[in-house]
């Protein structure tokens, strides 16, 4: 559900003001109404923004470093923030400039290496001497013989298809071969080598540095951040400000939630500063919080991967939770991997640490659960056709088990369903904000679809007698024609409400047919799984059996069942998680009347990671 909101407007003079907004961020519940023209940056908030950017790159290469099991320190009262990330910077840009020159040495000591152990200073007395050494490195094929003689050529060593030599000539003497002249570098490899001992020494001593930094400097740069985060946040409220009787009086607006207005109430009432609390005003665009029941709240993070509601609708999150877990479960449909999610997601949320993270594997855990279920009325488990087997404890459950053609046929009757109460949930929406008259189209195609198709079903049976059939279809299919085609818009002319009605049935059939049919991935996605468990587990047996060597056999048969199941689990729980959005966000969605368009309410307050701990 959607928190109800209440829009604030303040007038304070301008010498209260900083100290009214660092009260108002203590308080941290007030959401700041933006300009409509948006906000020009200053020097101030790119300033601010830049460290808290400078901040989040040194703790990110600061958690890289740190133990797992690492206790950290509160942060240090007496450090501060900005001197730390100063030396921290250095550290890192030291580290940097020595994993570059570590590099760069490597390069030059297998440049050289291949030279031997030699002298600079003989090369140099040799060249006084008259007789000057040249460098060179050719393929081995280009190599002629001749340059022995003409060059006094001599080979020093053959890598690969490359051979490196020297020859031995006068001062001023030409040179010509083809080959490539090498320079030496002012050092020997075995100078180079010591080069890297030195350059990965002090690399050694830097990553010490930081990972001791990592455990005793972490919580204090954190509150640096947070404290430059904040700053950005107060920032970007004196831009929202608007200046007021020749900047006397500084006026702000803003929502807080009706649950959360008594803390800032109290506050106001002790000071002269004068405000008013109004209820939103239809139309108006007001910031979304979300609460939701333990369950629903878990399946918050996927609506907001599509939008968020706008104030003025209905939170959906609660009414496609259910559908989701059922869906997933039957595109899943495989009890064995569904207790594979199962156990995972309930291992890992007492793992980790982060609440967020936590969210999604407590999410992980129920999808499993649900895929556990449907796998198990599907009756497959790990590939293996539970229908098949002849296990004592399974013969009382074969009952509920459904076969592919039940399976088609309860996936769309499930589409129907959701697209049905989708509609329903449309038509509450708009009685609720336009009136039982603005509702009359889409209550008229709830007593066709619901009424009729209600109807059918009880006849279909024998449920209702023939004559009681005939006179349902009669009222439902009048009251329904009558407000699709006549009271569509009360106060429009009839003949226009007619043509709109028809152009709304071809749309609404249309539209239906195709939402309905969409719903068949939920069996071919379970079927193609399960199918594909059954060839891996044939394929194992079939290759691990034909080998005919003990342990070899069960060996390959394991690697074969291991390698293919992860790889179907894999295939099989991203297109579980993807097809069950997809039908929610366009099928349901478009159903049920989401408009959507909302913006996430923000509070100004000190900074803190959003977490949901579920």
């Amino acid at each position: 559900m959607i928190v109800k909101m209440k829009k604030y407007t303040f007038l304070v003079y301008h010498k209260q003001y900083l100290d009214f907004l660092d009260k108002v961020k203590d308080i941290g519940v007030l959401h700041v109404i933006e300009k409509p023209e948006g906000i020009t940056e200053n020097d101030a908030l790119r300033d601010k923004m830049q460290l808290a950017a400078r901040v989040k790159h040194v703790l990110k290469q600061l958690e890289r470093l740190r133990p797992k099991d690492a206790v950290l320190p509160p942060a240090d009262p007496h450090h501060n923030g900005l001197d730390v990330l100063a030396r921290v910077e250095d550290v890192l840009h030291e580290q940097e400039h020595l994993q570059q020159q570590l590099a760069l040495t490597g390069k030059e000591r297998d440049r050289m290496e291949v030279w031997g152990r030699f002298s600079h200073k003989r090369i140099a007395e040799l060249e006084q001497a008259g007789i000057l050494l040249t460098f060179f490195s050719c393929p081995t094929r280009k190599f002629d013989p001749e340059w022995e003689t003409t060059y006094h050529t001599f080979e020093i060593d053959q890598q690969g298809s490359t051979l490196y030599f020297v020859t031995v000539t006068r001062p001023g003497e030409t040179v010509d071969i083809d080959a490539d002249r090498i320079t030496l570098s002012d050092r020997t490899a075995e100078e180079w080598i010591d080069e890297l001992v030195r350059l990965q020494e002090a690399l050694d001593r830097c990553r010490t540095r930081l990972e001791r930094m990592a455990v005793a400097d972490y919580n204090t740069l954190k509150e640096t951040e947070v404290d430059a985060l904040t700053d950005v946040s107060f920032n970007k409220v004196l831009l929202n400000t608007l200046h007021e009787a020749d900047d006397k009086v500084m006026l702000l607006e803003g929502w807080v939630p009706e649950e959360a207005v008594a803390p800032l109430n109290a506050y106001l009432d002790s000071t002269d500063i004068y405000y008013e609390a109004n209820d939103p005003v239809p139309g108006e665009r007001v910031p979304i919080k979300l609460k939701n029941n333990r369950f629903a709240r878990l399946f918050e993070f996927i609506g907001e991967l599509y939008d968020l509601p706008n104030y003025w609708e209905r939170d959906l999150t609660a009414f496609f939770a259910p559908f989701y877990v059922i869906f997933f479960g039957l595109c899943l449909g495989d009890v064995g991997y569904g207790l594979l999610l199962l156990v995972a997601g309930l291992v890992a949320r007492k793992k980790l640490r982060e609440p967020a993270m936590r969210s999604v594997m407590s999410l992980i855990a129920v999808l499993g659960g649900g895929a556990m279920v449907m796998g198990f009325i599907s009756g497959t488990c790990f590939g293996i056709p539970l229908a098949e087997s002849n296990a004592p404890w399974l013969q009382r459950f074969k009952g509920i088990m459904l076969d592919s053609n039940q399976l088609f046929y309860n996936a769309l009757i499930l589409g129907v369903v959701q697209i049905l109460f989708g509609m329903v949930i449309k038509w509450v929406g708009e009685v609720q904000r336009g009136g039982f008259l603005s509702s009359l189209t889409t209550l008229g195609w709830l007593l066709v679809l619901i009424g009729c198709g209600g109807t059918l079903a009880l006849s279909t049976f024998g449920l209702i007698a023939p004559e009681a059939g005939k006179w349902l279809y009669i009222i439902f299919g009048g009251l329904g024609g009558a407000c699709i085609f006549l009271l569509n818009d009360v106060k429009r002319n009839p003949l226009i409400n007619i043509g709109a009605g028809l152009w709304g049935t071809y749309n609404m059939a249309t539209g239906l047919l195709g939402d309905v049919l969409s719903y068949i991935r939920l069996f071919a996605l379970g079927l193609s799984g399960g199918v594909m468990g059954l060839v891996f587990n044939e394929l194992a047996i079939n290759m691990g059996g034909g080998i005919g060597i003990p342990v070899v056999s069960q060996l390959v048969t394991v690697l074969i069942l291991l390698f293919g199941h992860s790889i179907n689990l894999f295939i099989a729980v991203l297109g579980s998680f993807v097809h069950p959005m997809r039908l929610t966000f366009v099928e349901f969605y478009k159903n049920a009347g989401f408009e959507g368009n909302g913006k996430k309410y923000r509070p100004f307050a000190r900074y803190k990671e959003e977490t949901k701990v579920l």
